[in-house]
């Protein structure tokens, strides 16, 4: 049987079984992913130097012509050294390999080739190690880079590319119609790829880019739409518009804000509809989004529907079963907490009132959708911090309904775009105003010489009967200059906090140790509390009214705007002291935009512009497809190009059955993994 793009990977000319295992270390089953494996970077062997030239110490690329090839030596521990002497024609130079001899007898004596590798030795007796070397004659002198796993090297992926390309040439394919590639100044879909791998010039390398960073953007965007009308299918708790949540809201001991009045009339007016609710609540740090939450709950209660909602921690959630409580329980709506913590006894007596239909509001971490945690009624589901659960814990939570309502909740205020992209099959509803009485957060960035007075300041307000925090970026010691925050809480105990109360509370620390500290802080047991960044989200001490953060320039924005959120939650005029000996101009202005603003929707605008959407939620990829050529920060004109098409490909096919759409339909449904469309 011929291969074909959609062979194993084993199957195509020279990977075999061994090395097509190797390929599956990297995601990669067949020729068809192979070619999708984007190069890092590209070598240009254009730029070649005379031996006399190489820089000692340096890696250059050097035209040489192999005269003479010594036998491998084989020395201590089993190592193999091969050596050949070559010459660029008026100097020679010695090429050394290691360990492959496989490698290295692919070189031919009499054969030219350029050679890229670090240069060593002397200036009369120069050695250029382990060099990537292509033939003098081939064609294409820009040669891509891949990310490798151990036993594959550059040159047996570059010749199984070659292979796959030419598999490609024999199966021609093109996703999009003619139309949109002339509308959107697009190159065909195989010149793109030939040349991604090996362009022609810097220029056919860059279109070949553009043309691939369009298709993913665009697949992404289809697929968000698509699950979005799927989504729309009917739900069994379609809620009755007569019932009024104003009896609650006007109920509160405070006065909602526009915004928040505004996020209630969105969730229940969605309530009402019988397709069910997808929608992200995003609020800035201590906007009142948990009130607007409790404006869902009680209007679910109202219509004889549970409500479930799961935050990422014990702490937090916590925290939001006793929001939650003060808010519901005085208009006798029943909420319980459902932790892993929670004794046996407990857990199943919560179990038999969930399943019974008597309480209302159930808060917990995952331990509520744990296979014996059965509801009578779910009807509204709400998670917190959603980008911190992963895609099957979210899925597990809506599925203990029938296509219950969905409310997520953010605290990381994301830049609209972006928020498109990674929620891009939800509705959006945004609090962007602080709640009445709550005063901004005032912000000073400082050098090290200045702590001393920063901790001055510090015992001033202790001394006023306020809290502090103190953040440190590390744990364990290390022989870098960052405070590691054990010693450090040692340290500042004896000398700047010396006579107060402080307690240490990191990401190490058992479950319940944590909750222990957190609750003796929230009680005023414990002054200061010097810390890793596990308080960045959602705990709430209104009394804590100052915070120092060390190193600062370890953090990114939008993490210094949430550290920063967890001050300035009470009556008290709160402060932030940044602290950092960093002057490079990228950290100097950091500094002075959180200096300048605490709206966290612009610091997410200028952290996305800073630091790119990769690093952006870390390592989290929101369960979606992960991006592998395209850059939001970089490639926002391309992106809106990108959702422009796709609405206009939907609006006029929203299945994607005519003939000339197939072939992307068929590439969405591979990049989901599912079969998302028809």
């Amino acid at each position: 049987m011929p291969t074909t793009l959609f062979s194993e990977i084993e199957y195509l000319k020279g990977v075999g079984k061994a090395r097509g295992e190797k390929y599956r270390k990297l995601g990669i089953n067949s020729p068809y992913e192979l070619i999708y494996h984007i190069p890092r970077d590209y070598l240009d062997f254009r730029a070649h130097v005379p031996v006399r030239q190489a820089v000692l110490g340096d890696y250059n690329v050097l035209k040489l012509t192999v005269y003479k090839k010594m036998p491998p030596q084989r020395i201590k521990g089993g190592l193999v050294i091969c050596k050949a002497a070559a010459t660029d024609g008026l100097d020679d130079i010695l090429i050394v390999v290691y360990n492959n001899v496989y490698y290295f007898q692919a070189l031919k004596e009499g054969e030219t080739y350029y050679m890229y590798g670090k240069v060593a030795g002397t200036f009369m007796r120069k050695e250029i190690s382990s060099p990537v070397y292509i033939r003098a004659d081939e064609k294409v002198l820009i040669q891509p880079k891949y990310h490798l796993t151990q036993g594959l090297s550059v040159n047996m992926v570059r010749t199984n590319m070659r292979q796959a390309l030419e598999l490609m040439r024999n199966e021609p394919f093109e996703t999009l119609s003619d139309d949109i590639l002339r509308k959107y100044d697009l190159c065909p879909l195989m010149w793109a790829l030939e040349n991604i791998h090996f362009p022609e010039s810097e220029l056919a390398a860059e279109t070949a880019r553009r043309r691939l960073a369009f298709d993913e953007l665009l697949k992404l965007q289809i697929g968000m739409s698509v699950m979005k009308s799927r989504s729309r299918r009917n739900t069994a708790f379609q809620m009755d518009s007569s019932v009024d949540a104003r009896e609650f809201t006007e109920g509160l001991p405070f006065e909602l804000t526009d915004d928040q009045k505004k996020a209630v009339a969105e969730i229940t007016a969605d309530l009402c509809k019988n397709t069910p609710m997808n929608r992200l609540l995003q609020g800035d740090v201590g906007s009142g989004k948990t009130a607007v939450a409790a404006a869902a709950c009680y209007f679910s209660a109202r219509n004889g529907v549970q409500s479930a909602l799961m935050a990422p921690t014990e702490i937090l959630a916590s925290q939001h079963f006793n929001t939650l409580s003060s808010f519901l329980e005085p208009f006798g709506v029943k909420v319980c907490l459902l932790t892993g913590s929670t004794t046996a006894k407990k857990k199943a007596a919560i179990r038999e009132q969930i399943a019974a239909g008597e309480i209302d509001v159930i808060v917990g971490t995952h331990a509520i959708i744990q296979k014996d945690v059965e509801y009578k009624s779910l009807g509204l589901v709400i998670t917190d911090e959603q980008h911190r659960f992963g895609v099957a814990q979210r899925a597990a939570l809506a599925e203990k309904g029938d296509s219950p309502h969905k409310l997520v909740m953010s605290a990381t205020p994301i830049p609209r775009t972006l928020a498109l992209i990674i929620y891009g099959d939800l509705d959006i509803s945004a609090i962007t105003q602080l709640p009445k009485g709550r005063k901004p957060v005032k912000t000073y960035a400082v050098t090290g010489k200045l702590r001393s007075r920063a901790f001055s300041f510090v015992r001033e307000r202790l001394d006023e009967g306020r809290q502090a925090y103190v953040v440190c970026p590390m744990i364990e010691d290390s022989e870098s200059e960052l405070f590691a925050v054990k010693t450090y809480a040692e340290e500042a105990a004896k000398g700047d906090l010396k006579g107060y109360t402080t307690s240490l509370l990191h990401g190490k620390m058992r479950a319940a140790e944590k909750d222990k500290v957190m609750e003796k802080f929230r009680s005023g047991e414990i002054q200061v509390l010097i810390c890793t960044t596990v308080v960045e989200v959602g705990v709430d001490v209104p009394n804590a009214a100052v915070m120092v953060i060390e190193n600062a320039e370890r953090f990114g924005l939008s993490q210094l705007h949430q550290l920063r959120g967890r001050v300035g939650r009470g009556s008290f005029e709160s402060s932030c002291i940044l602290i950092t000996d960093n002057t490079t101009d990228d950290c100097v202005k950091r500094m002075k935009i959180m200096s300048s603003t605490t709206d966290g929707f612009k610091i997410s605008e200028e952290d996305l512009k800073m630091r790119g959407p990769g690093d952006f939620f870390g390592n989290a990829q929101h369960g979606l497809p992960p991006l592998k050529i395209a850059d939001i920060a970089c490639n926002m004109e391309l992106m809106n190009r990108a959702q422009t098409c796709a609405k206009e490909l939907l609006d006029d096919d929203p299945l994607l059955e005519k003939p000339q759409n197939r072939p992307l339909k068929l590439d969405v449904m591979r990049l989901f993994s599912k079969d998302i469309i028809g």
